[in-house]
């Protein structure tokens, strides 16, 4: 058995394809099929390719549901796919995870139909950790330990964001799966794109400088970091410090979608939210356009309810408060009033007939006193007055006249005139007339 690392591997391999000769095939022209086929059989008749332990990181590490793994084996300078089938999977002890430095035992081998070479391993053995996964959890420490990762600090996105600024790669999928997901779920936003490196060692400078220029030129409310899936080592200006400082340092909130679900980055934990996706992103960032009809139209529909409830009630009171103010209007107390001038004129006839009738029989009364006390009515009774003739006084006793002094007898019908005469005048008639 023979160590061979993957720089050797690598060298190995283009040797063997620059020898092919020419003249092996019907023409000077090789299909694909042909090549691939004199490749694969150049592996399989080389014994040192079919007894081999490599050594490297484990990355993309890829479990299938017919027990079969996929991974990925790298170093520094050149990674190695590997598959291991489901016979080997579960004579394993260890099941590798990415990050993990482990050396594979098997043989290499070409795969036709996408034309690669391929570890097809029986074994694995546990090294330690890798150098990227030391590296990624070094920086991780020291970053939560100056608070960077901390919830307090990450700041909330908003729900209406009228631009939205976006650091990827313009010609990457991933930015048109996030426009089309942005005009479908909310055409209302303005996108600005930044655009940077997302791969390779001079993508973190790049990306910290859109970073900054949407920071520094733009009025957006939210930023997007953001790029497709692949290995870790596609991903690692995401787990550059100088990316996460930038992203710390934004005052404009970030989101970031960098990979697959399961792909976390740096950049992940410093961020104030983290998207699965690049497309997560973009649906988090946004609401959804559709889902805000709807709420509106509830909304609208239980306003209206309101404003009829409201309208309804109002009603009610305006027609209680006119029934109040009806008894309070002037037009009412006018015809209250009248009412009552009415009643009281009526009372007033009815007190006047009454004191006129009651005044009448009281004059009647009076006038019948009256007319019983007239010395005429007395004197129709056989009643008579004496005056003197002399001054018209009255005489009311016998014992004030003097004989030859002349009178005045009032009858009812007249007067009688005569003259007193002494008492011996009047013997004859047996009796004194004063």
């Amino acid at each position: 058995m023979v160590n061979i690392y993957l720089p050797r591997l690598r060298r190995l391999l283009y040797n063997l394809i620059v020898i092919v000769p020419k003249g092996n095939f019907m023409s000077d022209a090789y299909s694909i099929s042909q090549l691939t086929t004199y490749i694969r059989e150049m592996f399989e008749v080389n014994e040192n390719l079919q007894d081999v332990w490599v050594q490297g990181e484990v990355s993309n590490m890829r479990p299938a549901s017919s027990g079969h793994w996929y991974f990925t084996l790298k170093d520094a300078g050149s990674q190695l796919k590997c598959v291991m089938w489901r016979t080997n999977t579960a004579r394993q002890s260890i099941i590798p995870q990415d990050g993990d430095a482990i050396m594979a035992h098997g043989y290499v081998g070409v795969y036709d139909s996408q034309g690669v070479y391929q570890l097809y391993a029986d074994s694995v053995r546990a090294v330690g950790a890798g150098d990227l996964y030391l590296q990624f959890e070094q920086l991780k420490a020291k970053l939560q330990s100056e608070g960077l990762f901390d919830p307090d600090r990450k700041r909330p996105i908003p729900a209406f964001p009228r631009q939205i600024g976006i650091v990827t790669s313009p010609e990457a999928a991933a930015f048109q799966d996030m426009q089309n997901v942005l005009r479908r779920r909310f055409p209302l936003t303005e996108v600005i794109l930044s655009p940077s490196l997302v791969q390779g060692s001079e993508a973190p400078p790049r990306i910290v400088a859109a970073i900054e220029r949407l920071n520094t030129y733009t009025e957006v409310d939210v930023i997007l970091v953001c790029r497709g899936g692949g290995s870790i080592e596609d991903l690692w200006a995401f787990n550059d410090e100088r990316v996460a400082r930038a992203i710390a340092a934004s005052r404009i909130p970030i989101i970031t979608g960098v990979g697959h679900e399961t792909d976390f980055t740096i950049s992940d934990f410093v961020s104030d939210l983290r998207a699965p996706t690049p497309s997560a992103a973009a649906e988090l960032a946004t609401p959804d356009s559709a889902e805000l009809r709807l709420n509106l139209r509830d909304l609208s529909d239980t306003l209206n309810g309101l404003i009829d409830d409201k309208l309804a009630s109002m009603k009610a009171n305006l027609a209680a408060s006119r029934r109040t103010l009806g008894h309070v209007a002037p037009s009412t107390r006018i015809r209250n009033f009248r009412q009552r001038v009415d009643d009281y004129n009526a009372r007033l006839a009815s007190l006047q007939t009454a004191t006129i009738a009651r005044w009448r029989e009281r004059l009647s009364a009076r006038t019948a006193a009256l007319n019983a006390a007239n010395p005429t009515s007395i004197l129709k009774r056989g009643y008579a007055i004496v005056y003197r003739s002399e001054d018209h006084s009255r005489l009311d006793q016998a014992a004030g006249t003097k004989a030859g002094e002349g009178i005045t007898i009032q009858f009812h019908d007249g007067d009688l005139k005569a003259r007193v005469e002494d008492k011996d005048s009047h013997e004859r008639y047996k009796r004194t007339l004063f």
